[in-house]
């Protein structure tokens, strides 16, 4: 099963994807897959899987110039969550503190992300910005 937020090709979207959506979209994904086979859905599996759409799609807003696309497939033992944004700048790491010994605000969703999934795939798009795909396992 693939879901995507976004309108159809041509429609218009007035208002960026919100982490609240994607989230949302994730459950429904998750909870469609488990009613179809008749199996339990593993409530900490799906927490993973919330929070990692979640960070990526906070990052996008953040770092990446806001949501351009958002796709959720539910697909075998995981679920993958692909987030587009406008921005070619590919994810990084910071180290929890600053050059001056200061423990930084943020920085920790790339890591959480990473940490979570099973597979992690950077892509540029063809016609600019990047898509961060991530799968979760579900079991």
């Amino acid at each position: 099963m693939i879901e995507s937020i976004f309108e159809p090709p041509g429609a218009h979207r007035t208002r960026p994807c919100k982490p609240a959506e994607a989230r949302r979209a994730v459950e429904r994904a998750v909870a469609e897959r488990c009613r179809t086979t008749h199996t339990a859905c593993d409530a900490n599996a799906l927490s993973d899987a919330l929070l990692v759409a979640s960070e990526l799609t906070t990052n996008a807003i953040l770092h990446g110039g806001g949501v351009t696309d958002f796709r959720v497939d539910v697909d075998g033992p995981g679920v993958r969550v692909s987030v587009s944004d406008r921005s070619d700048e590919l994810p990084v790491t910071a180290p929890p503190t600053d050059p001056h010994g200061r423990l930084r605000h943020g920085g920790h969703g790339w890591p959480i992300v990473c940490r979570l999934s099973r597979d992690v795939r950077v892509s540029d798009l063809p016609a600019g910005g990047k898509c961060i795909t991530a799968v979760v396992p579900l079991s």
